[in-house]
Parts: C-alpha cells; sequence; structure tokens
C-alpha cells in the first residue's frame, strides 16, 4: 500500500481535500499539507480539528512551508516526508514543476487543473498535449503514476464519460458536460474558486464539434436547461480542461462544455473584460507602479472559502450523453448534485470547493490500496470508473443516472 500524502497548496479546494484525507487517514497514513504560506495550511489544520474530522489520531496531521515551483525542494520535501502521494492543489501555474518534483522522487502525482502559464491564455488545442502529455514517457519510465485532472471537471465527469461507454452506450454521438450553481452567497459579485484562474478561462471558447477543434467567442452559445433539484438554469457553452482528453480518450463526436451564468454574472464580466480589469497583461499606473488588472481584481473580491458560512442552495455538474445501445437511440444524465449548506457543516467549506477537493482523496484511496495504479500518466477517463464512482459515493459525493430517452410515439 502506497502511505502518506502531500496537498500542495492551502486554498478553497485543497481545505476540503486536506479534511476528507483527515476522515480517510487510516488508508492514508500521514498528511502533510504544504504551502508558500504555512499559516494557510495551520488555519485548515485547525478547522479539521474543530470539526473532529481526523480519523486516526495515531497518524501525523502537518503543515510544512514550500515554495512548489522550487523543483528541488520539493524533492528533498517528499523525501523527507516519505510521502507517496502528492495531490497538487496549488495554482495551476506550478504543475510542470510539481509534476517534475513528482517524476524525480518516485511519488504518485495527481491534480484537479490543467497547467497554465501566466503569460498564455486559452492556448491551441489540445492543452493537455502542450505541456502534460509531453512527460508522459518520462512516467512510464519510471513506473510513476500521474492522474490528471482528478477533481469534478475535470475529473468525475471524465469517469461519467468512462462509465457510458462501459455499461450504457455502443456509440457515442454527444457529451454534453453541464456544471450549474443555483446557490446564493448573499455578495454583489463572487467567483467560486480563485478569481484569477476563473476569468482566463474565459478568453475564447475551444470546444469539440463534429470531430474538429472550434473556436467560438465566449457566451455566444446558450442553452436553458431543465436540472434535477435545481431546475430550469442557463448555462453557456465554454472551454474546458476535460474536452483536451476526451476527445481523444472517447470516441465520440462532439464533446462540449457548458457553464452556468446569472445574467447578474455575465453583466459584470461584461464589464469587467470592457474596461480592461480581466487583463493578465501588465499597465503601469499614472505613478509608475506596474500591475496586472487581472491579479487587481482577484484581490478585491472575496476569498472563496469565504463565502461558505452564508453559502445556501445546491450545484449540479453532470454528462448528458446521447447514442446508440442496442441499435436504438438512447439518451442519459449522470450526475451529481450538492448542498451548499451541508458542506459547510461538514468541512467549513461550500459546496464549489467540496466538488472540485473530494474527488482526489478517492483516487488516492484508489492508489493507496493498488486498485488504481497505471504506473505512468493517465487522464481520469482511462481508469475503471467503476471503483473510482463507488468510493466517490462512500466519501460524499454520489452518481445518480437519469434516463432521458425519448420514446417514440
Amino acid at each position: 500500500m502506497k502511505k502518506n500524502v502531500m496537498i500542495v497548496g492551502a486554498g478553497g479546494v485543497a481545505h476540503v481535500t486536506a479534511h476528507k484525507c483527515a476522515q480517510n487517514n487510516d488508508v492514508l497514513g500521514d498528511i502533510c499539507i504544504a504551502s508558500r504560506k504555512i499559516e494557510k495550511c495551520e488555519k485548515i489544520i485547525e478547522s479539521i480539528q474543530r470539526k473532529n474530522n481526523l480519523k486516526d489520531k495515531s497518524k501525523k496531521l502537518y503543515a510544512k512551508q514550500i515554495d512548489a515551483s522550487h523543483v528541488a525542494s520539493l524533492v528533498k520535501l517528499i523525501k523527507d516526508t516519505n510521502t507517496s502521494i502528492v495531490i497538487n492543489l496549488g495554482t495551476a501555474y506550478i504543475n510542470m514543476s510539481v509534476l517534475e518534483a513528482c517524476i524525480e522522487s518516485g511519488a504518485a502525482y495527481m491534480d484537479t487543473a490543467i497547467h497554465e502559464e501566466p503569460d498564455k491564455v486559452c492556448e491551441d488545442p489540445p492543452w493537455y498535449g502542450n505541456y502534460e502529455w509531453k512527460r508522459k514517457d518520462r512516467c512510464q519510465a519510471k513506473g510513476v503514476a500521474a492522474i490528471l485532472g482528478a477533481g469534478f471537471d475535470p475529473g468525475v465527469v471524465n469517469a461519467y464519460a468512462a462509465l457510458a461507454v462501459k455499461h450504457h452506450f455502443d456509440k457515442i454521438d454527444t457529451i454534453d458536460i453541464m456544471d450549474v450553481n443555483a446557490g446564493n452567497h448573499g455578495r454583489f459579485f463572487a467567483t467560486n474558486f480563485d478569481p484569477e484562474i476563473n476569468f482566463r478561462e474565459f478568453t475564447k471558447v475551444w470546444t469539440y464539434i463534429d470531430r474538429k477543434w472550434v473556436e467560438k467567442p465566449v457566451h455566444s452559445d446558450k442553452w436553458v436547461y431543465d436540472f434535477p433539484v435545481v431546475g430550469k438554469q442557463p448555462v453557456y457553452l465554454t472551454g474546458h480542461d476535460e474536452l483536451h482528453s476526451l476527445y481523444k480518450n472517447i470516441d465520440a463526436n462532439s464533446v462540449r462544455f457548458w457553464m452556468g451564468f446569472s445574467d447578474h454574472y455575465i453583466n459584470c464580466f461584461n464589464v469587467l473584460t470592457k474596461i480592461g480589469l480581466l487583463s493578465e497583461k501588465p499597465v503601469k499606473t499614472a505613478e509608475g507602479v506596474e500591475v496586472v488588472p487581472l491579479k487587481v481584481v482577484k484581490a478585491c473580491l472575496p476569498d472563496p472559502l469565504s463565502l461558505a458560512p452564508n453559502y445556501t442552495g445546491y450545484t449540479c455538474i453532470g454528462d448528458l450523453v446521447k447514442g446508440e445501445k442496442d441499435g436504438r437511440k438512447k439518451e442519459i444524465f449522470i450526475y451529481n448534485t450538492c448542498d451548499h449548506a451541508a458542506c459547510y457543516k461538514e468541512v467549513e467549506s461550500q459546496a464549489i470547493c467540496y466538488t472540485a477537493g473530494v474527488p482526489p482523496v478517492a483516487a488516492a484511496i484508489l492508489l493507496a490500496k493498488g486498485i488504481w495504479d497505471p504506473k505512468t500518466m493517465v487522464n481520469v477517463e482511462e481508469l475503471d470508473p467503476d471503483p473510482f464512482l463507488d468510493v466517490l459515493g462512500k466519501i460524499g459525493l454520489t452518481t445518480e443516472i437519469i434516463d432521458k430517452t425519448q420514446v417514440p410515439a
């Protein structure tokens, strides 16, 4: 069994992952939370202790300060802590340095978002081909397990696609991944995870239609869909991480991603965009101070974790899959709904961070037990979805399936 987990990062998603690792530390062993700001790690530990979420009190739960962009320092910390599994939940800018440290140390690697370079936005597809997949041969040569995109989207939605292939379809035409948050946080405007990464996603839309990549303007395609639990919600065609592996690993004609936004959010986003405040390019103030507008906006907006105490309502994330089974047309919606208030009660978080932070723990449990051990780099849909979704259901995120096939009159 692989033992001892290191969580790199101390944001909202890391907060949830640390709680869930603590609840399962009889399997996962010691837990190290490592970040540039050790005080943020210590606050997470205080939260875990406050909620009494450390299952095996004999196992260590501790914080370390680290600059994860410095590979040699991270390799040393992995070895010094006897870490077998590294869950990278820091900024997307450090993915390659953390992956490199895992390759050099032999620790298993996983993340929940694709790598990004600070000066590049929405690069040409496939995004995984620009950075991560270039290191797959080295992972395979060293037998290092690297599981890419093990959050919810990407992650669980990839497993839903694999589940559709394994159990429900002979041929798949379209996979529409949809993510809506019908919750209310009571603030005028906020993003549900890192504002900088959040806004960088909405520079252009890369989507996969009729087996080719198509570029579209942001928020140009709108769809109102009637979701379980949360009802009718508007969603917009958006580029997203999971498309950039599913197009290759799942035999489907089209794979699209739709994100839910309220009219208020769209209005705020459009104003910020049109006056240049969402730009990643530096500008100089009249006083000669160089600033990045997007970073200024991030500094002005609430910390996503701070939204948790007052959040009400639900999220709904799932795959609407259309295709054929036994020569007949079929359509199903595979999904999860998550309650903001219940998440806060359990781990002092909101549901957005909860849905992203629980899945890597399920993946870590499977790695620790040897049920998942690819000994190379994979995306989630390349692994057996059944044990993953089973563990996920047991630790907080259940999977539901609705058959939406239209029966001919």
